[in-house]
Parts: structure tokens; C-alpha cells; sequence
């Protein structure tokens, strides 16, 4: 569909998750910090985990982005006596063809729903790592390739654990995000009683995109620029909660490919075909929190896995930003910017401008800037001068 420097094909996929965001909102009342989170999961080709009390609308969310997108849909209700063979499928025999015949299960959809995942047994749970993480189902020694796109979307609740079976760290590290709906405003409550009240807003709710236009979406957020600077910041953040003395279990290599992954949908999403270290900020509470095991220590003071992750967000120096230490001197005679690549030599001696990280040509992004950003200028490039554009606080421009 796209590559990152396509900025049409980058309107094209703003267009269309914007669709899909205002059928979700149509449903989901006062929450669209979440229904944004839903959908960058859905491009970054994860799985999300919503976590929450009861009858806040988690199973509404999931059907909301289900019913958003025309695509197969199943919903499992996990119980205590719920096979692991009712999730992935059985093989029966059939004696008329006198062979065995495979009957897939409910994972064999473009969306599935879990429903109160905790209160299946370990067993039941663990049928869904192996389609969670490689695509695929394993039954009697035969592989099932599952159709893309592929996502499980999990609720649990967290307040009534009687007979229930919290996630191990397996199974929740491979979930992209958790989310937690929260109680709605007033007014949002308030416009709830007049869309709900009547009835049920999913019956009305007409799908407007289908599973071909996702996996294009799917493919543009590859295709998004990643510079070496943004990366090397990921794994800075990654490795800081392994480092951190109030977490007995830090973030996993599969937490920095998720949280990159991630990053780039939003960026997506953003119009944007480049990456900011303002997109992991943002996605680093969500993306990795859920991962992490805090210490006993941590508890005893009442700290949070999420309230450790923004503390790391905030210590964490940002790669090239103003007032940080310059990298490491390299073989080439003058350090430079990370974020900008170093100037070529040309045959005869002078060096060639350097080129824009992020994809676009330097003229077209200096009309964007100027456009976007009235009274900045292009000469510093994407992480210029604290003046520049991209330096609203020192971090990134505020959300």
C-alpha cells in the first residue's frame, strides 16, 4: 500500500482508522485514549488485554472493533470446564470417509474475544500461546496457518479472583498492551443513558473497513521509519526496567519488539511516517507495565508497575536531546546527531547535505514544518535546536 515516505498511502490509512475510530466512539462513550490504543494494537499486529471492573464496557470495546471491521469474529466465554481443544479445534473421525476430519476451533477467526480469560484453567489458557505468538495452531501434529489479520483481544476482571486463575508472566508477556477502561465522566455517563438506554448501539453499527483493508494497513506500519537513535532509545527504556531496584522481573526482548511495533502504528495513525521517542513515552506505560513484577519492597510502599515505568520514562535521557551527554566519539573526525546521519564525501571533496531520517525529502519536510509548526525552523532538522519543532517541553511536543 505504502512506504513511509508515501504520504498518500499515509492519508489513505488515517482515513480509514479514523472510520474505524468513529464507529468505536459511537459505542464507546467518553474513552478515546482507549479506542485509539485498541486500534494501534490491531496495526502492530498484537494482542490486547483489558483488565478492569465490572461493567465498564470492556466486552463492548471488543465488539465494538469487531463490529467495526468486516471480518470473522468469534467470542469465547472462558469457564472453569472450557478444553483447550475447544479453543484451538479437535479431530474427529469420520466413519462414512472412515478418516480422520479436523474441526477447527474458536481460534480460527480474524478477531477473537476472550471473555474473563482468568477464570479458564492453566490448561485452557496455555492453548493460546502458540497462535498468540507465531500465528498458528498445532493439533495432532498437524500446523494451521491462521488468517491475518489476526488479533486476541482478552478481558479479565480484577477484583473477584475466588476460583479464577491469574495469568502467568508467559501469557500476559504475550499480550502487546493492557488497558484499563476506567469509570466514564459524568458527562460521559450522562450521554451513555441517552445512547444505551434505548438499547444496544452495536445492533446499528454497520462495519467500515473489511479484513483486506486492515492487512494493508498492516503492511503501511511496517514499512514506518525507525531511525537508530528511536531504537537505541527503546532499548534503553526496556533495559532500565531490568536495571530498576523495584522490580523483581523486568521487561522481556519481546517488550522492546512490541513496544517499537506499537510505536510505529501510532505514528501511523499520526499521519506520520517516522517515529518519534514521543510515541514510546506515550505507549511505555501500556506496552510494558503489565510485564513487569514489582518487588516486595515496591508493594509494601503501594508502588505500581505503571508508576515505575513513568519514572523510567522520565529518567531516561532521550538520544541527541539538548543537555545529554554527546555519544561516543566514532571513527569519523566530528560526532553527530544520531537522529541525523552523517555527512558523505563526495569525489571531489565536498560533502553532500545531509538527508532527513524519517523518510521525506528536506524541502518537503521543512514546507511540513513550517505548515505545522509556525515560526520554526527547518535548519536543525527533526531534533534541531530546543526551539525546533519537536522540542515543546525538551522530550517532544506535548500530547
Amino acid at each position: 500500500m505504502s512506504t513511509f515516505n508515501d504520504q498518500a498511502g499515509l492519508k489513505e490509512l488515517a482515513a480509514t482508522a479514523a472510520r474505524i475510530r468513529g464507529a468505536m466512539e459511537s459505542v464507546i462513550e467518553g474513552k478515546p485514549e482507549v479506542v485509539r490504543l485498541a486500534l494501534t494494537v490491531l496495526l502492530a499486529e498484537g494482542h490486547l488485554l483489558v483488565e478492569d471492573v465490572p461493567g465498564v464496557g470492556k466486552t463492548m470495546l471488543a465488539k465494538s472493533l469487531a463490529r467495526s471491521v468486516d471480518c470473522t469474529v468469534r467470542r469465547v466465554q472462558f469457564t472453569p470446564d472450557l478444553l483447550p481443544s475447544d479453543i484451538t479445534g479437535v479431530s474427529v473421525y469420520d466413519q462414512e470417509r472412515r478418516e480422520f476430519e479436523f474441526k477447527p476451533g474458536a481460534i480460527f477467526a480474524n478477531i477473537v474475544i476472550g471473555d474473563e480469560i482468568n477464570r479458564a484453567s492453566p490448561k485452557t489458557q496455555s492453548a493460546l500461546l502458540e497462535s498468540m505468538a507465531e500465528h498458528q495452531v498445532t493439533v495432532d501434529g498437524t500446523t494451521y496457518e491462521l488468517q491475518a489479520p489476526f488479533m486476541v483481544i482478552a478481558t479479565q476482571n480484577p477484583v473477584e479472583m475466588e476460583g479464577t486463575y491469574p495469568l502467568p508472566e508467559a501469557q500476559r508477556d504475550r499480550f502487546m498492551a493492557r488497558v484499563s477502561m476506567g469509570y466514564p465522566s459524568p458527562e460521559a455517563e450522562l450521554e451513555m443513558l441517552g445512547v444505551h438506554g434505548a438499547g444496544s448501539p452495536l445492533g446499528a453499527l454497520d462495519p467500515v473497513a473489511d479484513a483486506r483493508d486492515i492487512v494493508k494497513l498492516i503492511e503501511a506500519v511496517r514499512e514506518v521509519h525507525v531511525s537508530p537513535g528511536v531504537a537505541r532509545y527503546s532499548v534503553d527504556l526496556v533495559n532500565a526496567t531490568r536495571n530498576s531496584p523495584e522490580l523483581r522481573l523486568g521487561a522481556s526482548p519481546r517488550a522492546t519488539l512490541h513496544l517499537v511495533r506499537a510505536a510505529k502504528a501510532a505514528a501511523a495513525l499520526d499521519n506520520r511516517g517516522y517515529v518519534l521517542p514521543d510515541d514510546l513515552q506515550a505507549l511505555a506505560v501500556p506496552v510494558l507495565a503489565h510485564r513487569l513484577l514489582p518487588t516486595a519492597e515496591a508493594q509494601m510502599s503501594r508502588r505500581s508497575a505503571e508508576q515505575v515505568v513513568r519514572d523510567i520514562v522520565r529518567s531516561v535521557p532521550v538520544p541527541g536531546a539538548p543537555g545529554q551527554s554527546a555519544p561516543a566519539a566514532s571513527p569519523a573526525p566530528q560526532q553527530h546527531n544520531q537522529y541525523q546521519p552523517q555527512a558523505q564525501s563526495q569525489p571531489h571533496g565536498q560533502p553532500q547535505p545531509a538527508q532527513q531520517p524519517y523518510g521525506p525529502p528536506p524541502s518537503a519536510y521543512a514546507t511540513r514544518q513550517q505548515q505545522s509548526y509556525p515560526g520554526s525552523t527547518p535548519q536543525g532538522g527533526p531534533y534541531g535546536a530546543p526551539g525546533g519543532p519537536f522540542y515543546g517541553n525538551g522530550h517532544g511536543p506535548a500530547r
